[in-house]
């Protein structure tokens, strides 16, 4: 096997991580009308159950670094794979609400686990002129497992929710077992003071000796050391943490999974009928598929802040326009379609920006020595933005009322812009020592 085909065929495989990632968090916007029903649930207890993932997630995501640091980034994957498996099967054998929680919340293990460990896995073993499409294909598994979320729960409408949670146990098992066969990261490798294992690696996956040796002798000389959570303290790495945690903050306090998670639910109840509103999701899995591929070719194209600035403010307009139409009366005329091509646009300019960059930056800004410690903070800032948003939406729709709310996430869209604009620097086309070279010598957000 050819150096580039090697190298995409582990970004495919360990992005598999990112499919469970968007299923899992994506299937409850279905399971949630079914379990509703099932199980009686009040707001707080719809709020409890969907937002189980996301405080397991929490959990998950800081207990993977250190993990990931003594037994590698590979084995990390598989134990996420593994524990995707466990909390499947409890999921969709649920026999009540605390069961289900409970399931839930081991899922939001795997979920962390894989959000703070598969894009540096695949950021340390892609050569620098791939990184930014590679790493993106992370989060393109991430919205092609909620769009297959949406898609089976329209049509598993009518079945049972233990199916919907149970399809997740497939590519748990594909995870698992492709990344039996893939190599360890090499920046992992020379981390640990194994510089032949790095060697070996880095020849497998560049397209001479000579571009292999070149990189090792970088890593070399970037003399890194794995170093503690201590070190994330030190004032130059400061800038790193504002861009990469300030992004992962933003990714989720604009709104994008208070949508993914309670669409249907919030279309049903101003009127659409429980089928007119699974439906209704469909479109926005899909455009989130679109928006990251675009994306995906921009990170490397246009860059990653630049792709940023352009598509946040055309976010909040999205939302500003939803908001009026909820205002006039979401159910009347061709209102509930205007409503739904409002939400489309905002899940295409959101999703194809932030959503894009948040696994990207976070990948990418901090240095060996603390990277997967630092990306452990960008997955927590990430989960626990996501938490929040989760335990409030739907009271905040209750109190706020839909437009009031789509308001509030288009002002944070318009806020995320001005963030990325002053704090978040382009990384494009520059290797991993590159960057940390540019904090060493204060000069991060001048590139």
């Amino acid at each position: 096997m050819n150096d580039s085909l090697l190298v995409g065929v582990i970004a495919v495989v360990a992005a598999t991580g990112g499919l469970l990632f968007g299923y899992d968090t994506g299937i409850i916007s279905a399971a949630l009308l079914q379990i509703t029903h099932v199980f009686s649930l009040s707001v707080p207890g719809q709020q409890i159950v969907t937002a189980a993932i996301v405080a397991g997630a929490l959990v998950g995501c800081v207990g993977a670094a250190p993990f990931s640091d003594r037994f590698g980034r590979r084995r990390t994957i598989m134990l996420a794979a593994a524990i995707f498996l466990v909390g499947t099967i409890g999921a969709a054998a649920a026999p009540g609400t605390t069961v289900l929680t409970l399931s839930r919340f081991v899922l939001g293990l795997a979920v962390g686990a894989s959000s703070q460990i598969v894009p540096v896995y695949i950021a340390e073993i892609v050569p620098a002129n791939r990184r930014g499409r590679l790493v993106v294909l992370f989060q393109m598994a991430v919205v092609t497992g909620i769009t297959v979320s949406f898609v089976a729960g329209y049509f598993l409408r009518d079945h049972s929710w233990r199916l919907m949670f149970g399809l997740g146990a497939i590519p748990a098992v594909v995870l698992l077992v492709g990344m039996l066969f893939l190599p360890n990261s090499p920046r992992w490798s020379a981390l640990r003071g194994d510089f032949p294992a790095a060697r070996a690696v880095l020849r497998q996956v560049r397209s001479t000796d000579d571009e292999a040796e070149r990189e090792l002798t970088e890593i070399i000389n970037a003399h890194d050391a794995e170093a503690g959570w201590k070190e994330l303290a030190k004032p130059w790495l400061r800038p790193a943490i504002v861009a990469s945690v300030g992004v992962a903050l933003l990714c989720q306090l604009t709104g994008i999974n208070a949508v993914l998670y309670y669409a249907p639910t919030i279309f049903s109840g101003v009127g659409f009928g429980e089928g007119s509103a699974l439906l209704a999701s469909i479109p926005i899995g899909f455009a989130m598929v679109v928006a990251t591929v675009f994306g995906s070719w921009a990170v490397d194209s246009w860059g990653r802040r630049k792709l940023m600035l352009v598509f946040l403010p055309f976010a909040a307009l999205s939302l500003v326009v939803l908001g009026f139409v909820f205002m006039m009366g979401a159910t009347q005329g061709a209102n509930p379609w205007v409503a739904v091509g409002a939400l489309v646009a905002y899940a295409i300019f959101n999703a194809g920006s932030l959503s894009v960059a948040i696994w990207l930056i976070g990948a990418e800004v901090y240095p060996l020595s603390v990277r997967s410690k630092g990306m452990s903070l960008v997955a927590a800032s990430h989960w626990g933005a996501d938490l929040i948003v989760s335990l409030v939406t739907l009271s905040l729709i209750q109190f706020m009322g839909p437009s009031g709310t789509f308001w509030l996430f288009a002002g944070v869209n318009a806020a995320a812009a001005v963030f990325v604009y002053f704090c978040v620097p382009e990384t494009r086309g520059r290797s991993l020592e590159e960057i940390e070279a540019s904090l060493r010598e204060h000069r991060f957000t001048e590139a």
